[in-house]
């Protein structure tokens, strides 16, 4: 019932807030979360495909779906890269995952970041959806560091509703995300 948190925080206290702020008077117009992107690449899985199958699964027991292979579009000579080789990993999340691993993010994972902060505030796209670059896939609570041969980083993008960066900020301050003040 973690899901339950953040969408009743959304739906008592983000939709009258965004509502009052940019003056919004249809329900439908209000901006909310549509879908979060975990992706993750790693240049190491192009020597050895092993460790891409270990991170497949440790990114399906930090989101709690399994992801989808990507491959390189490209064949690029100075790094042994051929087209269709599998570079990475992706995971969609919508609706009840989306708002677990969401709050899981905000609440338990972030802060678990040695001098943290918080996130930056310049990771929007121009449309309100915002990106968010982890250097360290071990801060998540499923990761048993004893067992990482490789650390890794990912790609969070929480895509939104939202016609630009303000409503969008604005929606994920109102639900939690911690960004770090100017």
């Amino acid at each position: 019932m973690a899901h339950a948190v953040l969408q009743e925080k959304y739906e008592q206290r983000a939709i009258t807030a965004l509502k009052e702020q940019f003056g919004i008077t249809n329900a439908h117009r209000v901006p909310k979360l549509s879908k979060v992107i975990v992706n993750v690449c790693m240049k190491e899985a192009v020597q050895d495909s092993k460790l891409l199958d270990v991170a497949v699964r440790e990114v399906a027991s930090i989101t709690g779906q399994r992801p989808v292979m990507t491959r390189a579009r490209k064949s690029i000579s100075n790094f042994k890269l051929r087209a269709g080789m599998p570079i990475g990993c992706r995971v969609t999340l919508r609706r009840r995952s989306m708002y677990d691993f969401l709050l899981k993010l905000m609440s338990i994972t972030l802060p678990r970041v040695r001098d943290f902060k918080g996130v930056s505030p310049r990771g929007f796209d121009g449309k309100g959806n915002y990106t968010l670059g982890l250097s360290e896939h071990g801060i998540f609570p499923e990761v048993n560091l004893d067992r990482v041969q490789v650390n890794y980083g990912m790609n969070i993008t929480v895509v939104t509703t939202a016609r630009n960066d303000a409503e969008g900020r604005s929606l994920l301050e109102l639900l939690g995300m911690p960004f770090r003040k100017a």
